[in-house]
């Protein structure tokens, strides 16, 4: 059986998500579509410091 068959939670890690993804959650961010808390549900990202360290190298901080 798999780890995800078992019920058991596997840790992701910031690399294991592309840039384009990052670049998406970023643009939903600063267009004011999402929040980023509403991010983190709708995509299932961890914690909230990852957006905002997504946030704080890739945005545009208008």
């Amino acid at each position: 059986m798999e780890k995800a068959e078992k019920g058991l939670y596997e840790k992701r890690t910031q690399s294991d998500y592309s840039m384009s993804f990052k670049l998406q959650v970023i643009q939903e961010i600063e267009h004011m579509e999402l929040s980023i808390t509403g991010a983190k549900r709708k995509y299932g990202i961890q914690g909230r410091s990852t957006v905002l360290n997504w946030l704080r190298k890739y945005g545009k901080f208008d």
